[in-house]
């Protein structure tokens, strides 16, 4: 199933439905304005709270984390940087490690499992230049996770261009 993202979701205090590819709106997300660290909500379209997306505070690397009921549900960090590609780690709270390498910035992407395709991020589907899709390969895969890690990566990539 693919969903349709716009770029335009980065901005602190917008909201934005994501839509998957009958156009029928699949999730909100929710930017927290006025908090001391990036904050996003992505919600269900009854208004559900899924995952919680946070930047970390007081870490040494970049690092973002993801949380549903309140609870952890991932961490994700940049690891050591390729020419080519940028690669990310998403280290899950039972243990689970998810690979993200690609080129982020671009909007080219793939979200793996020990080698096995989950999600594949990509702008190719569209000719909107500020609209890339998710689009979940496995059928019991979670796409608001999946979502969720996508929309980490890409801002954690566009955080350190600006740095840079």
């Amino acid at each position: 199933m693919k969903y349709l993202v716009r770029d335009k979701i980065f901005a602190i205090g917008d909201d934005y439905w994501i839509e998957d590819e009958q156009g029928r709106q699949a999730f909100l997300v929710d930017g927290k304005a006025l908090r001391l660290r990036d904050t996003l909500e992505l919600k269900d379209p009854q208004g559900r709270v899924l995952v919680t997306l946070r930047q970390k505070l007081l870490s040494l690397r970049d690092t973002m984390t993801l949380e549903r009921d309140g609870e952890p549900l991932a961490t994700i960090v940049k690891k050591k940087l390729s020419l080519l590609r940028n690669h990310y780690r998403v280290k899950l709270a039972d243990g689970t490690e998810l690979d993200v390498s690609g080129r982020i910035l671009d909007r080219e992407f793939a979200i793996e499992y020990d080698g096995e395709l989950l999600a594949h991020v990509s702008r190719q589907w569209f000719r909107m230049r500020e609209t890339y899709a998710v689009n979940v390969i496995r059928d019991d895969a979670d796409p608001s996770l999946l979502i969720s890690v996508a929309v980490c990566v890409i801002r954690m990539a566009e955080k350190e261009r600006e740095g840079d």
